[in-house]
């Protein structure tokens, strides 16, 4: 009896026959004076031919989303790879945008974010490894803006700065616990002033959602510079403008702005530029490279972290609201093996054939549905095959699928790339070639409070019966709608684990509240991070991290990532 060998994702991208970074390019039609290499296979375009597009007609945009994750895993980016490779394999021009992949979850718990089996973009170890050294630039030009806070308070505070209400901190791209709460300046005056602090991980940073949002140079320095670190004595803010700081990390991230160009495992183009997570932050890739997309292809297709829930509607109320875009479809990525595992089935025991438990957790998948719907967006639900799934499972879903009006689709990308995914592009460029049955809506107004915006998220999106908070939260509210910010849209971090801020509640959890544990300005940005539950803005490593199995051999090859 033979048994199927599997190969690993790193094996799988070193077997690919990569194509010179020129050649993807000019499958559309960039300019070769326009691309600056970065070895053979990576590049970034420049800014200049970016303008230039500005008049182009725009492609459709495809917005991938998912249910809630769990760990036995969703495959939302391997689902964007596999259907921008399948609407080339049809004969439209397509390309993908993904973000770029944190050092820190690669060596914690996640692993690499390339995608995987074969639908991966590739250089798959240099997305995965520092890249093209944007996270570094943005992490700098961060904690540049941190030491010239510092540096100001040591040579006299002439802005009269309260060290009590400074609210920059520092940041790191790796999981490191121990740097959530520090005390600064310890040592004597030479070495500062003796403050708490603390760090984030780089992802969490205004400045990576600053990055991610702005279009220009010039609207970058703009956003920077309205970055608010601190409060005077009579809470007047402090930002990165009043300390002069703002033209030199603009200068830090210059190249970094520009979008990254690489290919899928089937030599199609791929933008890979901006990489916020979606429970801590907004969650979506950088405006620059979705435009970029649209601009030069019939298709773009995007993700957005995590569930819908999350990532899609901060996509949708934060980023087209910013940048004036619009999806003309959104998939909503699901595997059996999650719909169990949100019907109550341990990880363990995903193998064992149980419609039953996905019966229970479809709740879960009906929910995303509904929010997505929420936007007067068509949607379409994408199965992401495993090879334990059995006939009568895949049965349940698309019959609940077919009740409620949608399309469910089995794709087989992980094992067959662009072909596994064919009749997904299919279904796409059908409910995209109609006219809308409704026009795109947000799912609040601008003139509505922050904290009625919030409510709404919590009520709407996450199915609350309300909101709490305890009355200095409320102070914040209200001092930032007297501060004038009440019409910025928010942020909301929070488990990525749950429709709740209860990671424990899987499926679709009813008859809770939502806690708010802090708000926090992001100016520059222009939205409100709200923190909800114990979500944190530092990840942890877990007891074993992937750091312990990331090893070099003999031959210079890199061995246990992904």
């Amino acid at each position: 009896m033979s048994t199927q060998t599997f190969l690993s994702d790193i094996e799988i991208s070193r077997q690919s026959k990569m194509q010179p970074v020129e050649k993807i390019a000019a499958k559309l039609n960039i300019p070769v004076d326009h691309i600056e290499q970065y070895g053979k296979y990576k590049a970034k375009i420049s800014l200049d031919y970016f303008h230039s597009l500005d008049n182009v007609p725009k492609g459709k945009l495809i917005l991938v989303t998912a249910i809630s994750p769990t760990p036995a895993g969703e495959g939302k980016t391997t689902t964007t790879v596999g259907l921008g490779d399948a609407l080339n394999r049809i004969g439209k021009r397509a390309v993908i945008c993904l973000r770029e992949p944190s050092l820190g979850p690669c060596f914690g718990i996640k692993g690499g974010a390339a995608g995987g089996g074969y639908s991966q973009v590739v250089p798959m170890e240099d997305i995965n490894l520092h890249f093209t050294g944007d996270f570094h630039a943005i992490g700098t030009a961060h904690n540049l803006l941190s030491a010239m806070l510092d540096n100001h308070l040591t040579q006299g505070n002439r802005l009269d700065i309260d060290i009590n209400r400074i609210v920059w901190r520092r940041v790191v791209d790796m999981n490191d616990r121990a740097l959530r709460d520090i005390v600064l300046g310890l040592g004597g005056h030479a070495n500062g002033i003796p403050r708490e602090s603390g760090f984030d991980i780089t992802v969490a940073s205004e400045v990576m959602a600053i990055f991610c949002l702005s279009e220009s140079l010039k609207e970058l320095r703009e956003r920077l510079g309205r970055i608010v670190v601190a409060y005077t004595r009579d809470k007047k803010p402090i930002t990165a403008a009043d300390l002069k700081a703002h033209g030199a990390m603009t200068v830090l991230l210059k190249d970094a702005l520009k979008p990254n160009l690489v290919q899928t495992l089937e030599n199609n183009p791929a933008f890979v530029h901006g990489g916020p997570f979606a429970n801590i932050a907004h969650g979506c890739n950088s405006v620059l490279a979705t435009k970029l997309g649209m601009r030069l292809a019939d298709y773009t297709v995007t993700e957005a972290g995590f569930g819908a829930d999350l990532g899609a509607e901060k996509f949708l109320d934060i980023k087209c609201r910013h940048a004036g875009l619009q999806p003309n479809a959104v998939v909503i990525v699901a595997t059996i093996r999650a719909l169990k595992m949100h019907g109550g089935v341990e990880k363990a025991d995903l193998k064992t054939p149980n419609p039953v438990a996905v019966e229970k957790g479809i709740v879960n998948l009906e929910k995303h549905l509904e929010n997505i719907r929420m936007f007067n967006l068509p949607v379409v639900v994408a199965i992401n095959h495993f090879v334990a799934d059995t006939d009568e499972e895949l049965a349940v879903v698309e019959r609940h699928c077919q009740k409620l009006g949608v399309k469910a689709i089995k794709c087989l990308h992980w094992a067959k790339g662009g072909a596994g995914a064919e009749e997904l592009a299919h279904a796409i460029v059908e409910i995209t070639s109609k006219p809308a049955a409704q026009p795109f809506q947000f799912l609040y107004t601008d003139e509505m409070s922050l904290w009625n915006k919030v409510r709404s998220i919590a009520q709407n999106i996450y199915g609350a019966d309300n909101i709490m908070a305890d009355a200095k939260i409320r102070a914040k509210f209200k001092e930032l709608e007297e501060g004038g910010y009440g019409h910025l849209p928010v942020c909301m971090a929070k488990t990525q684990y749950s429709l709740s801020s209860d990671p424990s509640l899987r499926g679709r959890p009813k008859n809770f509240d939502v806690p708010i544990r802090d708000v926090k300005l992001s100016a520059g940005a222009g939205f409100v991070v709200v923190l909800l539950g114990d979500i944190m803005t530092m990840p942890g490593l877990p007891k074993v991290p992937s750091a312990e199995i990331i090893d070099i051999n003999d031959k210079g090859e890199i061995v246990g990532l992904f």
